[in-house]
């Protein structure tokens, strides 16, 4: 009776454990940041967009730079409006706002442009929207990045969106 009785709890023990197991399902996170920048990038219309923001994916930032081993913010918007929507900006992220016609937040298309003054009241930084919240742009820290236009730290210091048309 006693073997019996160990037994017993011995099977559901090791069901339990075994149908635990068996059960768990392992699923990535599709809220994640880098998940929400991959669908931005994933709904481009322009496919030609796509391919150009692969391409320069991880370029590092410089001052000033204008090609592989380095761009700036309003390089990297000039050269892709130029490449992508035949469009001739000014070489600065100030004056390129100054050409810019003015659209809020929630009308902006792909291809638009996105300005912030991190520095004060002037422009210092454009980047380039794609959708769903998300803009291409070469960050001083992190090279060029698709990033979340509706994080806090961008909300702050946007002063300026819209379309060069």
């Amino acid at each position: 009776m006693i073997k019996t009785k160990y037994s017993f709890w011995l099977v559901l023990i090791l069901s339990i454990i075994l149908t635990a197991c068996g059960s768990r399902k392992y699923t990535v996170k599709s809220d994640t940041k880098a998940a929400k920048a991959a669908d931005a990038m994933s709904n481009l219309k322009n496919k030609q967009l796509y391919r150009f923001i692969t391409d320069w994916t991880g370029v590092k930032y410089r001052f000033g730079g204008m090609d592989k081993s380095g761009i700036d913010c309003s390089g990297f918007a000039l050269m892709l409006e130029k490449e992508i929507y035949g469009v001739t900006l000014p070489r600065i992220s100030r004056e390129q706002a100054n050409v810019v016609k003015r659209k809020s937040i929630d009308n902006l298309k792909e291809g638009d442009l996105v300005f912030f003054s991190f520095g004060g009241k002037d422009v210092d930084h454009v980047g380039v929207y794609l959708n769903n919240g998300f803009f291409v742009h070469a960050s001083t820290n992190r090279g060029v990045i698709v990033d979340d236009l509706t994080l806090p730290a961008y909300q702050k210091v946007l002063v300026k969106s819209g379309s060069v048309n």
